[in-house]
């Protein structure tokens, strides 16, 4: 590939690369170095657009979690307020699941990598803001919000983990016991 002088695309390649480099390699596989041959760009694009991979990981979160509440956001439109909470969080959960769970552990690759990266931490934390309050607004309690989210998250990263068969029965049950 020739160097192209004008690239105004080059920093949102440097990205995408940086969230395929996460994805196939995970944190510990994301480096300058890698970033820029995914991206088929010169190393010093990715030191000249991103100064640390702190940096880099925030821009990827920052994308990732963008497509994350997006899916939230249209999930949290189709709530029945006829239908229990535990049901539709269940169908949320099995639907999340059955998906591309690459994808799934990609989200999760990043928004855990704010444990050990304070840069990336406040980042993590206004995706899980944004979900409490797109989630309270629509059943018009924060609190029961912020419970579903943490409870939400917390299914998820068991099955990811543990590779269980997905059990809609035991979510629904288990999100009852906790909004009870």
């Amino acid at each position: 590939m020739g160097r192209r002088r004008y690239d105004p695309e080059r920093r949102q390649r440097i990205i995408d690369a940086a969230i395929e480099v996460v994805g196939e390699r995970g944190i510990a596989g994301l480096s300058h170095r890698a970033v820029a041959a995914a991206a088929e760009v010169p190393l010093g694009s990715t030191t000249y657009h991103f100064a640390s991979l702190d940096d880099l990981l925030v821009a990827a979160l920052r994308q990732v979690n963008g497509v994350c509440l997006a899916d939230f956001a249209r999930w949290v439109e189709r709530i029945d307020p006829t239908v229990p909470l535990a049901e539709q969080v269940a169908e949320l959960v099995g639907e999340t699941l059955a998906g591309d769970r690459s994808r799934v552990e990609l989200e999760y690759e990043l928004y855990l990598a704010a444990l050990r990266r304070e840069a990336v931490r406040p980042i993590a934390a206004e995706c899980l803001d944004e979900m409490v309050r797109l989630l309270g607004h629509r059943i018009g309690d924060e609190h029961t919000a912020r419970a579903v989210v943490a409870f939400l998250d917390g299914v998820l990263l068991q099955h990811l983990l543990t590779g269980q068969p997905f059990e809609p029965a035991a979510v629904r049950a288990g999100l009852a016991g906790v909004l009870a």
